[in-house]
């Protein structure tokens, strides 16, 4: 860079004086690159059964809603990752709604699945169906 302010120095005191020096545009020493900016990835309820290809570095996060219905709760388990040396889980946590969040980040290369189970909870003198719902997503990593 300082280089660069030196030729040009050099390029207007000649066209000042009138020498007719021809300048020319200094090679760059090095061209930097910039890093690739990781990208995020949201998945909700609507997106069970998806599969998606995201990057090294890319966070996925995962925002699942739980549901109140006349005495029962429908509560979503927290999200986990199928290989963690794929999609390695940075956050995690449940609302008292029934509502679950997870983080990932794409740690490696290969295919790894998210998944989280709603499951039902009656309040007291309710009834719950005995049914699991089963949310997953396949992300693969390139």
């Amino acid at each position: 860079m300082k280089a660069m302010r030196y030729l040009a120095a050099v390029c207007v005191a000649g066209a000042v004086l009138g020498a007719g020096t021809v300048c020319a545009a200094a090679p760059a020493a090095h061209e930097e690159h910039p890093a690739p900016t990781a990208h995020r990835v949201a998945l909700t309820n609507r997106d069970d059964g998806r599969a998606l290809t995201v990057h090294r570095g890319d966070v996925v996060e995962v925002r699942l809603t739980g549901t109140r219905d006349r005495g029962t709760a429908f509560a979503w388990s927290v999200p986990a990752s199928g290989d963690p040396a794929v999609l390695s889980r940075s956050a995690a946590g449940t609302t008292p709604t029934g509502s679950a969040t997870g983080r990932f980040t794409a740690a490696g290369r290969g295919t790894a699945a998210l998944t989280a189970r709603r499951t039902c909870h009656a309040a007291p003198g309710s009834l719950c169906p005995h049914v699991v719902v089963v949310w997953k997503v396949t992300v693969t990593v390139a």
